[in-house]
């Protein structure tokens, strides 16, 4: 086994060179200050690592795999349900933050992995330390999931994340929530990159073999600006107007009275000669001004506001 859930951490039994991102921990919930996720080497293939996940899965009993419909979660829930079957149950926050559009696509990814899914009701908008929307919102988000799903997984289920090593070579306040929790993450245990990932989705034909990363609405806001369903509403739907007009990826960022729309620069050009009709729909949905970033669409570009 490469990984072990530890007393109040996860803790991934030695595999040689090991990868390790020591995480603090914000509530006292353990003694120890730190937890370290331990990812096992990068192996040349991925099919290496898709062996050495399936020996893994192998020991568990019953799984709950959160699942949030990227490439990760997926892959990881398409293995798990071809070692476990129907002792694997896919879960899903059912959150303000969640896109319309990928609630759907949750949905019907889990009925071509043949994969039992329910979606669980989050209350991260009740918690104020989530609503402030400072550089610990996703620890917090990762605590309503896990409390949300600490009732499926009362009776021994273990819960599992799509984590992978890539995840690992940066903080991420998330992980300390999972670390604190004894939550798995099988993927990077087994040495999965993000190329890794890709690569073996696309050899099982998986439809979001090459879905850029999609994190939630709230990582639209503005560092400071208060996370609440009505602002998560209007980036739901300045998006799907640039979707729709076949501005896709894309982002809306909420300054508050100013919205900026990022766009990957191949289509900034036709955007900006969609200007007057883009401005139009976003100033509908309340924003007083609108601008389109001219240096396109960079993933993070709030959370490095947030960093700093």
């Amino acid at each position: 086994m490469n990984w072990q859930p530890g007393s109040g951490g996860l803790t991934f039994a030695p595999m040689g060179s090991l990868r390790n991102v020591h995480l603090p921990l914000l509530d006292g919930r353990s003694a120890a200050t730190e937890r370290s996720f331990e990812a096992g080497p990068v192996p040349a293939s991925w099919r290496e690592a898709d062996r050495q996940l399936r020996l893994d899965l192998l020991g568990l009993d019953e799984l709950v795999v959160a699942f949030s419909g990227g490439v990760d979660s997926t892959y990881l829930l398409a293995v798990a349900v071809e070692v476990l079957g129907d002792r694997v149950l896919a879960v899903t926050a059912d959150s303000a933050s969640l896109a319309a559009h990928e609630r759907r696509e949750v949905v019907e990814l889990a009925a071509v992995l043949r994969a039992r899914h329910e979606f669980v009701v989050t209350d991260e908008l009740e918690r104020p330390a989530y609503v402030r929307n400072d550089a610990q919102r996703c620890f917090h988000c990762k605590e309503a999931l896990f409390d949300a799903i600490d009732g499926l997984a009362a009776s021994g289920r273990t819960v599992a994340l799509g984590t992978i090593v890539d995840d690992l070579d940066e903080p991420r306040p998330g992980n300390r929530s999972a670390a604190s929790r004894g939550v798995l993450a099988p993927l990077a245990a087994a040495g999965f990159t993000k190329a890794h990932v890709r690569a073996a989705a696309a050899s099982r034909g998986l439809s979001n073999a090459e879905k850029p990363a999609m994190p939630c609405l709230s990582s639209r806001v503005a560092p400071g600006i208060p996370v609440d369903a009505a602002r998560l509403e209007r980036i739901d739907r300045a998006e799907t107007w640039l979707r729709d007009a076949g501005f896709w990826p894309a982002r809306v960022r909420d300054h508050g009275e100013l919205a900026r729309v990022e766009v990957p620069l191949d289509p900034l050009a036709r955007l900006s000669a969609a200007a007057h009709d883009l401005d139009a729909a976003l100033r509908a949905l309340g924003w007083r001004w609108v601008a389109i970033d001219a240096a396109g669409l960079r993933s993070g570009s709030l959370t490095m506001m947030n960093a700093q």
